[in-house]
């Protein structure tokens, strides 16, 4: 289910199509220009923002999301759950939607993301490599397999010819770093992108065999939208200039 849910809403009225100034239209929906986003947990923040920066371009519209693992939006997706637009973490669980027939367009590739040991601020356990989490008795925490930050985990650990004994698997990234920021877990494999929101929380280790092991981000509007113009739009937007200069910020590389 959701890990978050944020509905960011902006309601200024206005229009115009000439001169640099001049505020962007409201899309040419049948609705009233509201989408509801489906997205990957690593993008909680800087979506967020994305969503502000959209309602302001686009006057009249409204954006909530709704944050979780890719896998667990991809049930959501195929149970029935109503949505505009998909942005998951991996490309496998995108071509599961679009296996389901449920995209209205070919998904547009629009970041990457590789992967950190995260320890405590204090690291207790004197971790300092992706080794030093596979000592015995070490607490490290990785995603499940099953969602993509777990299935990276396990290409990076092969990559590293490296063998973890997790104590839990989450299903989503945000529930590792959890695990981290409570002292539940001596390490946790998180993205990059983590360990920066994470701030003064936790620290970050980086590890050698990260660039061979990337998840590519995809992005793409839903077959049954009800607002298929204003979805399209977001996914120009947060794929653009717009998007990438928001997700690069938040430590997200180029597809």
């Amino acid at each position: 289910m959701p890990a978050a849910l944020a509905a960011v809403v902006l309601g200024v009225a206005a229009c115009g199509t000439d001169g640099p100034d001049a505020a962007r239209p409201v899309p040419n929906d049948a609705s009233d220009g509201s989408i509801t986003v489906f997205a990957a947990a690593s993008l909680t923040a800087p979506f967020t923002e994305l969503a502000g920066q959209f309602e302001a371009a686009y006057p009249g519209s409204q954006v909530t999301l709704n944050f979780a693992g890719s896998s667990d939006l991809v049930g959501q997706l195929s149970e029935g759950a109503p949505a505009d637009v998909f942005a998951s973490a991996d490309e496998e669980s995108m071509a599961k939607v679009a296996e389901a027939d449920l995209l209205a367009d070919e998904p547009v590739a629009f970041a990457t993301n590789t992967l950190q040991l995260a320890v405590p601020s204090d690291n207790p356990a004197g971790i300092t490599s992706l080794e030093d989490a596979a000592r015995p008795g070490v607490k490290v925490v990785v995603c499940a397999e099953r969602v993509p930050c777990g299935a990276l985990a396990a290409r990076l650990q092969a990559a590293a010819d490296v063998d973890l004994v997790p104590v839990s698997e989450e299903s989503s990234v945000t529930d590792v770093l959890g695990k981290v920021t409570s002292g539940q877990a001596d390490a946790g494999l998180v993205y990059v992108t983590d360990v920066r929101t994470a701030g003064a929380a936790v620290r970050g280790i980086g590890i050698r065999e990260a660039g061979s092991a990337v998840n590519t981000y995809p992005i793409a509007a839903l077959a049954d939208s009800a607002s298929p113009a204003t979805a399209q739009e977001f996914v120009e937007f947060a794929s653009g200039p717009v998007g990438r200069a928001v997700l690069g910020a938040a430590g997200f590389g180029a597809p």
